[in-house]
């Protein structure tokens, strides 16, 4: 029996030849179906473990991840989510082909005051504006100034659109910075609803350094303040006086935000706005003022409202601040400037 069994089987030859065979034709065919393959592998859902949904995931950069185990800071503002799970955006947390698909047809708003002294900054911002931000897409400059008679309109891409639009200039640089919200709110209610998709609010004082594309949209986004990335929440400098509207109580609050970079869908931007600025008219009332005027009541809102999108320091940066190693692409910058010499 065992004899007959063994004459039934082919030569070993035979068998290896027809291994190797079938082993070529499966890797040619896996090359030709490259796409299809890892497409397949992309749709599967990820389901993050519990242990990493508390923590969040940290970057997958291993240099960032060397540079983490030097700093006895916190470093959450390091990782990739935040514990609700908005997207923190660092470089190569995204493909950036596909946002432009997803985006071909949105229309941008960039909404920017340049009153007084300040509009010596209008034209690098939108030189650079138009080298990096949304390059490609429709985008309407909403420019708010008391000299528009004085602005010089920077060469333009096809689909890119400058609107200047007169508004009064506060005596106070407080009084201006929080002018702001109440303009945000005339605007985002009334008119750019019928123009734009998204908004996307910037200081004029900043240049465009490196690429701001489609990655940063989203319902409502906020900027981590480059200063205070590394501090714990007892560091950040929110209104801590109960008697202000921007008040937020020790023990609350995820990260500080910068107000000079924050977006989302005009709806968004409308509530916050509206809230913001309810905020800054009620302690007028009471004659005090929020510790960072517009920020503070900015901070005070993204407390208890989340922003479902998250910025890395990448997006607003100054060369003077320490921990530069972590920030590979400095992608808005401040201008250099004698602060006191702008504001008077």
């Amino acid at each position: 029996m065992h004899g007959t069994w063994k004459k039934m089987l082919p030569p070993r030859s035979y068998v290896i030849w027809t291994l190797v065979v079938f082993i070529v034709f499966l890797a040619g065919l896996c090359i030709q179906n490259t796409d299809r393959v890892f497409q397949a592998k992309q749709e599967q859902p990820i389901v993050f473990p519990d242990r990493l949904v508390e923590k969040s995931i940290e970057l997958e950069h291993c240099e960032r991840k060397l540079l983490l185990n030097t700093v006895k800071k916190r470093t959450m503002a390091l990782n990739v989510l935040s514990t609700w799970l908005a997207p923190i955006i660092w470089d190569g947390t995204y493909d950036i082909n596909v946002l432009n698909n997803q985006h071909n047809e949105t229309r941008i708003g960039l909404f920017v005051f340049a009153v007084k002294k300040y509009i010596r900054f209008l034209l690098p911002f939108l030189e650079s504006a138009e080298r990096y931000f949304m390059v490609g897409h429709k985008v309407t400059y909403y420019v708010f100034t008391d000299k528009v008679n004085d602005v010089v309109k920077p060469k333009m891409a096809e689909g890119r659109i400058l609107q200047l639009h007169d508004v009064a200039a506060d005596q106070r640089w407080q009084d201006v910075s929080m002018r702001r919200m109440e303009t945000l709110t005339v605007f985002t209610k009334e008119r750019m609803p019928k123009e734009i998709d998204y908004l996307v609010c910037a200081d004029v004082d900043m240049v465009f350094n490196d690429h701001v594309g489609v990655e940063i949209l989203g319902d409502l986004v906020a900027t981590i303040h480059p200063a205070l990335f590394l501090f714990e929440p007892e560091g950040f400098t929110y209104e801590r006086r109960p008697i202000s509207a921007a008040y937020v109580p020790h023990g609350q609050g995820d990260f500080y935000y910068m107000a000079a970079l924050y977006g989302g869908k005009v709806d968004e931007i409308y509530k916050l706005s509206m809230a913001c600025h309810k905020g800054i008219e009620e302690d007028k009332k009471k004659d005090i003022e929020a510790l960072w005027q517009e920020e503070s009541h900015l901070n005070r809102y993204l407390v208890y409202n989340k922003p479902t999108k998250i910025l890395s320091p990448e997006y607003i940066w100054d060369t003077d601040l320490p921990n530069g190693e972590f920030i590979k692409r400095k992608r808005f910058l401040a201008v250099r400037k004698n602060h006191q010499e702008v504001r008077n």
